[in-house]
């Protein structure tokens, strides 16, 4: 599997498009405990559909210091966009 930091600007990209950066970094900087359900989730749902940015998302939001570097990032690319 992937280092989930090797998707960050790919998702940062992704969430910028949709103008969501700055509600999903609002969300994952405040959202820890949501953060864990939603990585359960994933990987639930994971017996259905395998993909590595999936597996990487879970990943991440089970890590609290990984999904608040995230979140940072989505501010700072946001920023100097």
């Amino acid at each position: 599997m992937k280092s989930t930091r090797e998707f960050w600007q790919r998702w940062a990209e992704s969430l910028r498009r949709y103008q969501l950066h700055s509600l999903v970094a609002s969300f994952l900087e405040a959202g820890s405990p949501f953060a864990l359900l939603g990585a359960q989730a994933i990987y639930f749902g994971g017996g259905f559909i395998k993909n590595d940015q999936l597996d990487a998302i879970a990943g991440m939001l089970e890590d609290e210091n990984e999904t608040r570097a995230f979140a940072a990032f989505l501010s700072n690319h946001g920023a100097g966009s």
